[in-house]
């Protein structure tokens, strides 16, 4: 399997289980993955260890000798902007304003928020 270009990476669920304990731990060793996957999740090391192949396979892992080392070579940033960007396209035929207004169209914000929703518009500017 080819590996995709960091701006084409998806993943799922599951994928995102084990990417966000290395977003959070930097580098860990598959079995370490593995045991704390399987304390706070449930799945067995055959699980995990599939996952952490298909990730490798995509390119969303990078794994290091001796010990089996992984790291993640996406950031969270990255794939956050990849899965919003297909959402808005796919779900909104691409129109960051529909997306905006539709999102906000039965929230109730805070003057605090609307101003922060502001300041981000004007850095925009």
């Amino acid at each position: 399997m080819a590996k995709k270009s960091k701006n084409e990476i998806r993943l799922h669920e599951g994928e995102l289980n084990v990417m966000e304990l290395l977003w959070s731990n930097k580098e860990l060793a598959a079995k370490d993955i593995s045991k704390i996957i399987k304390e706070y999740i449930g799945w067995e090391k055959n699980t995990t260890y599939t996952y952490i192949k298909r990730l490798i396979d995509k390119g969303a892992i990078v794994r290091k000798d001796p010990g089996f080392m992984c790291h993640a070579s996406i950031t969270k940033k990255q794939v956050q902007d990849i899965e919003t960007n297909v959402l808005i396209k796919n779900l909104y035929n691409g129109s960051i304003e529909t997306f905006i207004h539709d999102y906000f169209e039965n929230k109730k914000l805070s003057q605090e928020e609307i101003q922060a929703m502001k300041r981000i518009i004007q850095e925009q500017s």
